[in-house]
């Protein structure tokens, strides 16, 4: 999982920014289109209408450091869904090369 910012605005609701999910399964990429000042629960609502409804829930997500997937928020509901929720390590884009790699 990671972002996309500073976009162009497009669309009817002036999206600038972009999260990437890709699952590690199938290598399969999702883009939701968003605004690079969504909070951490703009971001949790999002995932969930947009991505685990489609999916259902996840096993194991890995994401980079960003504040807004630190949060105690987004421990709760990972503790909530029984989701392992992994860092990749700062400053090594490697580790999270699936969504690296879409951007």
């Amino acid at each position: 999982m990671d972002w996309v910012t500073a976009l162009p605005p497009g669309g009817d609701r002036s999206y600038n920014a972009c999260l990437v999910l890709v699952d590690r399964y199938s290598k399969t990429p999702m883009f939701l289109p968003c605004h690079k000042d969504e909070t951490a629960m703009d971001t949790a609502i999002m995932i969930w209408n947009k991505a685990i409804s489609h999916t259902g829930l996840l096993q194991d997500i890995i994401s980079d450091r960003d504040p807004k997937f630190t949060s105690a928020l987004w421990k709760n509901l990972h503790n909530l869904f029984g989701t392992k929720l992994s860092f990749s390590t700062a400053y090594h884009p490697q580790a999270d090369a699936l969504a690296e790699r879409m951007i």
